[in-house]
């Protein structure tokens, strides 16, 4: 006579198992928030959205990244239409360079 199931051991291993892989994967998905935004970055979103929105140029304020603030560097200015100029943004984008030129 053969018995069939599942013995207790068997079942805590299954249970082990599928805890670590809950707790590994768990782990995963909090490393996958979006990272803060810096205030130079925030501060370069608001300037540009102020820009589009108002349909005039706009500087941008203080706070600029170390590199820059204390140089002699204007801050950039966004134009209407999305675009800017000046140092430590992309031209066309107005999206934040890592390194300011």
């Amino acid at each position: 006579m053969r018995r069939t199931g599942v013995t207790l051991l068997e079942m805590l291993v299954v249970l082990t198992i599928l805890g670590l892989i809950f707790a590994v994967s768990g782990l995963a998905f909090t490393s996958l928030r979006a990272p803060r935004e810096s205030e130079w970055v925030r501060e370069l979103r608001r300037a540009r959205e102020e820009a589009i929105r108002t349909g005039k140029p706009v500087h941008a304020k203080e706070p600029l990244p170390p590199s820059t603030a204390h140089s002699r560097l204007l801050p950039p200015l966004f134009l209407p239409d999305g675009r800017a100029l000046g140092s430590g943004v992309d031209p066309l984008t107005g999206a934040p360079h890592n390194a300011p030129r």
